[in-house]
């Protein structure tokens, strides 16, 4: 069975936010996620990890207003030097949370930019942010999501996507979070593309589609997912970026042991 973290973000919401460390380790989660850290103290997070024996497995670039719909920067022309400062900032939480993974958001495709330039910015932009990561110790990811549904003028959509901007910029510590719902949904094809790029994907994220509910709820075939995961050797986590239908830990009938 694959190692399955807690998304902090859509699990557990019957709690704060900070409660939810500790509801996820009593559910047996041994890893957590979620979209930012930023709102709270690094040393604040990183006493919840210790205490409740946790590790920080991902957490994502700032991405700008997130409370006012944007999603992201990467992809913006005129917000290069916020993003620049972004990196740093990103950096110093992930290495005091001792956070080895770290995900870019794209960003929603502004209006009247040609897509040129936005794939321009993008590229320039990982090219900058990849080996301050590398040098830090930390992977950087970008993660393709679903435009139909979810993130409609989301710019990154697809796996080839992601892999053609990652080899455009030339660099070796830029990878793809693979997330199983949003690319059933844009492509399908999940246990072939898996198994094509899986030197490429260090983490993957899952939900059941539709409804983004947990598996099982849905028609993703998750125990055929899984034992092919675990055959072809993924060793990475899988984030449970799911919303669950009642209860989290009610929903958890589907993972007799979190791990």
């Amino acid at each position: 069975m694959p190692k399955f973290c807690a998304n902090l973000t859509l699990l557990y919401n019957e709690h704060e936010f900070l409660e939810r460390f500790g509801a996820a380790a009593r559910a047996g989660f041994k890893g957590v996620e979620y979209l930012f850290p930023y709102d709270y103290d690094k040393h604040q997070l990183a006493e919840l990890l210790n205490r409740h024996k946790l590790i920080q497995v991902l957490h994502n670039l700032p991405a700008g207003d997130w409370a006012k719909g944007e999603r992201g920067i990467a992809c913006h022309p005129d917000r290069i030097n916020e993003f620049q400062a972004s990196v740093e900032k990103a950096i110093e939480y992930a290495t005091a949370l001792d956070c080895k993974q770290v995900n870019c958001l794209a960003g929603l495709a502004p209006a009247n930019v040609a897509a040129e330039k936005l794939r321009e910015t993008f590229v320039a932009n990982l090219k900058l942010a990849a080996p301050k990561f590398k040098a830090a110790g930390i992977k950087l990811l970008i993660e393709p999501i679903n435009s139909k549904r979810d993130m409609p003028g989301f710019y990154l959509n697809h796996t080839q996507q992601a892999l053609d901007i990652i080899r455009d910029t030339g660099s070796d510590n830029l990878f793809v979070q693979y997330d199983i719902y949003h690319m059933q949904i844009m492509e399908g094809d999940l246990a072939g593309t898996i198994e094509k790029n899986l030197a490429m994907i260090p983490h993957m994220q899952l939900a059941d589609n539709p409804g983004r509910h947990e598996p099982g709820t849905g028609e993703i075939n998750y125990k055929f997912l899984f034992e092919f995961i675990d055959k072809i050797g993924y060793s990475g986590w899988i984030g449970c970026e799911y919303k669950p239908l009642t209860t989290t830990d009610a929903g958890l009938v589907w993972l007799p042991t979190a791990t």
